[in-house]
């Protein structure tokens, strides 16, 4: 039988909550004066940091939840925020009882937008729910609708991204060069995962490639050394022309280029 929080007068109960950010790393904390271990995840006390009001319906309404807190834990920096290692983390609020350690999840999510002031943040929760709002059924298109290398799109994952290395990164024009007989000109579209250096473990997007130069969509906010290591994987503009002559896939191309647009309903008999 499930415990009956706060049943008591007096209760030795705290606030847990738990964040998986994209790139590996766990993160726990607590709203108890010291750090506590249960679940197999250390919990480090973060007084700053306080969840706003959840809000828990039983309707299909996505559920509202925020955190605020401060800059100041370790492990949390205003750093790793501008980089978006936080940027749809997925985050477990709930309840400890830091005398037994027997715990309880009320609410998970990810992380929607965050915003800072200062020395303070300000993280929006995105319910599991929320995934019932989105539209399930596909929508006619010119161009392609399935994500590259996605199951839709069939084609391997492996076989076009390629491991290289930086030859030079510029911060001001917010491009990275890559060392190597390596083409760039395959990786508009594309994306970029930093292996090691200041940004290991974040992604970005290949916005282009037509100066040899690969333009990120994401700042560059810190040098990067010559050397540092990258995973690069090749983009698709999403065409018919591309699918069929470049990657041979034409049969699972998602899309439909021949259908009449809008444009036909203006048109107008000319005599």
């Amino acid at each position: 039988m499930s415990r009956i929080w706060f049943s008591q007068e007096l209760e030795t109960v705290a606030t847990f909550w738990r964040v998986f950010r994209r790139d590996g790393v766990a993160l726990g904390f607590t709203t108890h004066d010291a750090d506590l271990w249960f679940g197999g995840l250390l919990h480090r006390t973060a007084p700053g940091m306080i969840p706003s009001a959840i809000r828990c319906s039983a309707d299909l309404e996505a559920d509202s939840a925020e955190v605020d807190g401060a800059l100041t834990h370790d492990a949390i920096s205003s750093a790793d925020l501008s980089a978006g290692r936080y940027d749809g983390a997925r985050v477990a609020v709930g309840l400890v009882d830091w005398l037994t350690g027997e715990a309880q999840v009320v609410y998970e999510g990810s992380i929607g937008a965050v915003a800072q002031d200062g020395g303070k943040f300000n993280a929006t929760l995105r319910s599991l729910k929320a995934d019932l709002q989105l539209d399930l059924i596909p929508r006619t298109s010119p161009t392609c609708r399935a994500i590259f290398c996605g199951p839709e799109c069939t084609l391997s994952t492996a076989r076009f991204t390629h491991l290289a290395s930086v030859a030079a990164a510029d911060l001001n024009a917010n491009t990275v060069t890559l060392a190597g007989s390596v083409d760039p000109t395959a990786f508009a579209g594309g994306e970029l995962r930093w292996i090691d250096g200041p940004l290991a473990g974040t992604r970005a997007a290949i916005v282009d490639c037509s100066s040899g130069a690969l333009l990120l969509a994401v700042p560059i906010e810190q040098t990067i050394p010559p050397g540092t290591h990258v995973w690069v994987r090749e983009g698709c503009d999403r065409t018919l022309g591309t699918c069929h002559e470049r990657f041979a896939n034409s049969a699972n191309f998602r899309g439909e280029p021949f259908l009449p647009g809008n444009d036909l309903i203006a048109r107008y008999p000319v005599g």
